[in-house]
């Protein structure tokens, strides 16, 4: 495949920009919130990245994965977890058929391009599990066969915080696999949110949303963004942030599936505003809701309410920033 001239990256890029912003826009037109967490949605869909989103009951996280289904218009199936949803319930099984003497592959939700994985903190670990290999390596192993999933493959998981009545820790590797962790936080403008209910006259309206894109264009874009210049003073900042596995309040850091992300998510925000190159404010603006998620912090922190978030935020104060980018 010919490399491409930055003139030529440079006008990708332009392309692309009109159908990330138009995904965050029309989204935006439901959803009565902070655009910057649609447009952080938005990156890490670009970077082929999966999201959970995490926060109490009610805020409308179901409701904003359902829109990005409507607007990114790809395959979407939702997998709603119970204490007493199998791995099976989610990956598929194979079935003896009388008729005709074989088994046959019945292929669970897991298997389509956006799934929503609602509440995925009310199935015990040995479930969540089941989307490990999904979510890695896009395909899924059941009784000995290897099976791809479809491309593009998304998840966007919610939970509720850990600490309300029925809900299991996920673990860390599950943890690892989500790109970025967002909370909405309760909206600032409830008044607009009944006004937009009275003009829908649903409580769903995102089978409403207008689709601009398909699979073949988000596959387009993950390949665009993959393009953006990280150059080598950004690429040595990122990798500085390892420094929070050194730290005596930790446990466990970032993981180098961590760094990586950080890099991609920062390439896909850098061409979300329209540049064909990252720069610090980039990786700033996605750093703690990519690395947070991933820190584990000794018991006596935690005691003493020291948080993940501070933690890279304090990070990122004491790491030094590239000059002239």
């Amino acid at each position: 495949m010919k490399k491409m001239s930055e003139d030529e990256i440079e006008t990708e890029v332009k392309l692309s920009v009109g159908n990330s912003s138009s995904v965050v826009e029309e989204i935006s037109k439901f959803f009565v919130g902070d655009s910057l967490l649609l447009r952080k949605i938005t990156a890490s869909i670009l970077a082929s990245g999966h999201v959970l989103l995490q926060d109490n009951p009610g805020i409308g996280k179901t409701f904003v994965a359902k829109l990005f289904a409507s607007v990114l218009g790809i395959g979407f199936k939702r997998i709603q977890f119970t204490p007493d949803l199998l791995p099976s319930d989610i990956t598929g099984t194979k079935i003896w058929r009388a008729s005709t003497s074989n088994f046959e592959l019945v292929k669970g939700p897991v298997f389509s391009n956006l799934v929503l994985a609602d509440e995925i903190n009310r199935a015990p670990p040995k479930t969540q599990a089941a989307l490990l290999e999904s979510m890695e390596e896009k395909q899924v192993t059941i009784e000995g066969e290897t099976i791809h999933l479809p491309s593009p493959f998304i998840v966007i998981a919610t939970q509720n915080p850990i600490e309300f009545e029925g809900t299991y820790p996920l673990p860390e590797a599950q943890m690892d696999r989500f790109m970025i962790r967002l909370s909405f936080g309760y909206p600032k403008d409830d008044l607009e949110i009944l006004r937009r209910r009275k003009l829908w006259g649903t409580n769903d309206p995102s089978s409403t949303a207008r689709k601009m894109l398909d699979s073949e264009k988000i596959m387009e874009l993950q390949r665009t963004s993959e393009k953006i210049t990280v150059s080598d003073e950004i690429t040595h900042y990122i990798s500085e942030f390892r420094n929070i596995r050194d730290d005596k309040r930790v446990m466990a850091g970032p993981s180098p599936r961590g760094i990586i992300s950080l890099m991609r998510l920062s390439q896909a925000m850098a061409m979300i505003d329209g540049r064909d190159f990252v720069i610090p404010d980039d990786v700033k603006g996605v750093a703690v809701e990519c690395l947070a998620h991933r820190i584990i912090l000794k018991p006596e922190q935690v005691m003493e309410e020291v948080s993940p978030e501070s933690i890279v935020k304090e990070y990122m104060d004491k790491i030094e920033v590239p000059k002239g980018n």
